[in-house]
């Protein structure tokens, strides 16, 4: 009971924390893992609108790990739909810790969070509309323990 105190403290600590001091933020959304183990078919999904098709975006996908988790990396697919209907799938790898096992991000205790950023450049979106984003694990193997959260991030390039 204590522990998931703590927890909930930490996840409204970080959260608060990371999209009370950006006004570039379009749209931040976390999804907890139940459990902290995330199955392979259990995708994570994000929904929100687009008006302006002219500005440039930049898009990140958020990790929450705990120090159990046993890999240096994570390796997700992100589908995008599109108002049209269309779908993209990206590959993203998310590198969590360094060569020597220290662990990416902020965080306290033995929890560590982590925005990666999806693309090298900024990004337009092509139509206006509502867009749909799913993040799947892609680590093969169909549970991924350590992972508490997933989240999908846009903001304005600077």
């Amino acid at each position: 009971m204590k522990s998931s105190l703590l927890y909930i403290f930490l996840s409204l600590f970080t959260l608060t924390l990371f999209t009370s001091c950006d006004n570039d933020v379009v749209y931040e959304e976390n999804a907890e893992i139940a459990g902290a183990s995330w199955n392979q078919h259990d995708g994570k999904f994000f929904e929100f609108d687009i008006e302006d098709t002219l500005k440039l975006y930049d898009f990140y996908v958020n990790v929450r790990n705990s120090e159990s988790y046993a890999y240096s990396n994570l390796y997700v697919f992100v589908e995008m739909e599109f108002p049209n209907g269309k779908k993209s799938i990206d590959t993203l790898e998310c590198p969590l810790a360094d060569a020597a096992g220290n662990w990416y991000g902020s965080g306290l205790g033995d929890i560590y969070d982590n925005r990666i950023k999806m693309y090298n450049a900024p990004r337009r979106f092509p139509l206006g509309g509502h867009y749909k984003v799913g993040i799947f694990q892609a680590m093969r193997t169909e549970n991924l323990d350590g992972i508490y959260d997933v989240g999908f991030r846009l903001s304005n390039s600077k």
